[in-house]
């Protein structure tokens, strides 16, 4: 008995052995591939020194991905000296592609990315009346996911994720959106967009989140880095999102249903159904209500353009009080849902984007009137605003960053295990 109960503990013992063994090299390549996305083309040396792996540990990774048709290799013809060209690894773009798809109030993008980060197609369609259903709506983007497959010449066994973006409520473990300015409180579950012509793997994103990621990681990038940052989007809805760097060095990122923050008890009326909301004084439509002095209480338009809202803030620099008021009161709704957001995780500096950056001078003074209501923020002074003129971009940029760095982590840091 006591042998075979010796037996038993060894087997156990080498299978968690194993286990470890396994787990190491997957965090291991995933640091590989991190290090890639961040910094481009490394070789060897660099890939070392950035990511604190041995030399033999690097030579073993590099190798298993570049077998399998994870990483390509590149000779640098352009390095000093006369030795022999440096040999740099990149992510290989052949390796696979996801999508992502983008619903804002008007359109859906659906944008065809690389491995290697590269744009390769994207198409723009009209989004489809809610009042057709979720289902026609689905079946809407599976078809013109299979339209931008087409057109590009790539097949669906090469889609190695779908990634939709959506202002709104996101669950955190489903590929379901939960509340969303379009569809309201009709849960939109995407899991059916799968099916046998495209990969299992999706995921459902906030996109004020993804824009707050993506401008950490351009302050990153630029040599600038800040510890924390809250990104603002202003438009037809207003979206928020955080991102924070503890104290161990790890980025949390947060994305708060700040536009349906309570503002005013029993206030206006918001398109979410609720009274008081803070989009429902800074939201386009909530600007379009006060300026033309309708009752606050009445249905909210289901979307302005842009043009509307010029024609208002045109009127206000010009001295139209309605059309000044209506700004002023849009940016300390925003100011005073700022200053909670910042005593309840900490101070930092804000980024404002958005197509509502154009009146952000009409905007100003009543958003720092908004934030002066806070103690913390009278004692310690305003946080730095700034903006940012490119939040589609950003927005794609996040997407991508963020799908990728899944990827990276799961399929392609256990490819070689699972085919070995």
């Amino acid at each position: 008995m006591p042998p075979a109960r010796s037996t038993c503990h060894q087997q156990c013992f080498a299978m968690l052995t194993k286990a470890d063994t396994e787990g190491l090299r997957q965090h291991n390549r995933a640091r590989v591939l991190s290090a890639l996305r961040k910094s481009g083309a490394l070789s060897h040396t660099e890939i070392a020194a950035k990511t604190g792996l041995s030399s033999a540990t690097v030579s073993a990774i590099t190798g298993d991905l570049s077998s399998d048709g994870t990483l390509e290799r590149a000779e640098n013809l352009s390095s000093p000296g006369r030795g022999r060209p440096r040999l740099l690894f990149r992510p290989a773009r052949r390796a696979g592609f996801i999508v992502t798809i983008r619903i804002t109030s008007a359109a859906i993008q659906y944008s065809l990315v690389d491995y290697g980060g590269v744009l390769s197609d994207r198409i723009e369609t009209d989004r489809i009346p809610p009042e057709l259903g979720v289902t026609a709506f689905l079946d809407d983007i599976r078809s013109s996911i299979k339209r931008l497959l087409r057109r590009s010449g790539a097949k669906g066994t090469e889609i190695l994720a779908l990634a939709v973006t959506s202002k709104g409520l996101v669950d955190p473990d489903d590929p379901v959106l939960v509340w969303s300015p379009i569809f309201g409180m009709h849960r939109i579950d995407f899991q059916m967009l799968l099916d046998t012509e495209f990969c299992p793997r999706l995921s459902v994103l906030n996109e004020t989140q993804l824009l707050a990621i993506a401008l950490y990681n351009r302050a990153q990038a630029s040599g600038t880095p800040s510890s924390s940052l809250i990104a603002l989007s202003l438009g037809h809805s207003i979206g928020l999102g955080i991102v924070q760097v503890t104290g161990e060095g790890t980025i949390q990122t947060h994305a708060p249903n700040f536009g349906h923050m309570l503002h005013h008890p029993g206030g206006a009326l918001c398109r979410c159904g609720s009274q008081g909301c803070i989009e429902a004084y800074a939201g386009f439509y909530a600007i379009l209500r006060t300026a033309f002095e309708v009752p606050p209480d009445t249905l909210p338009a289901k979307f302005v353009p842009l043009s509307e809202i010029e024609k208002i803030a045109t009127k206000a620099r010009r001295g139209d009080r309605m059309a000044q008021y209506a700004f002023r009161q849009a940016g300390q709704a925003l100011g005073n849902g700022l200053a909670r957001v910042i005593s309840l995780f900490q101070r930092m500096p804000i980024v404002v984007a958005g197509p509502g950056i154009s009146f952000f001078d009409l905007l100003e003074e009543g958003i720092g009137k908004g934030l002066s209501q806070s103690l913390g923020i009278r004692l310690e002074g305003l946080p730095s605003i700034s903006i940012s003129g490119d939040e589609d971009n950003l927005v794609h940029q996040g997407t991508v960053q963020q799908t990728l760095a899944d990827i990276d982590r799961t399929i392609m840091a256990t490819r070689h295990q699972a085919s070995a």
